[in-house]
């Protein structure tokens, strides 16, 4: 499954317990940055591809960009400036 985002989005791996991915979900929200949510725990298949993006490693939020790249626990600046690019 394809979970590449369209231009101007991103998609963003998360669980429903992680603090990090609720804060990052506010402040998306109060920049007006468009995200799709994936719950790595409820969607077959995510957390591999969530532990291949981090070398092993199941962190969240884990976001993907459009130009197929990927940022762990990013700021929602590093975020916006990213999508800027």
């Amino acid at each position: 499954m394809d979970f590449t985002p369209e231009s101007g989005t991103i998609t963003m791996f998360s669980t429903t317990w992680c603090g990090y991915c609720n804060r990052l979900k506010k402040q998306l929200d109060a920049k007006g940055i468009g995200y799709t949510e994936i719950n790595i725990e409820e969607v077959e298949g995510t957390a591999e591809l969530v532990e291949k993006l981090n070398g092993g490693n199941r962190t969240v939020p884990t976001v993907l960009f459009p130009d197929g790249s990927a940022a762990t626990n990013p700021s929602a600046a590093e975020v916006q400036s990213r999508l800027a690019a």
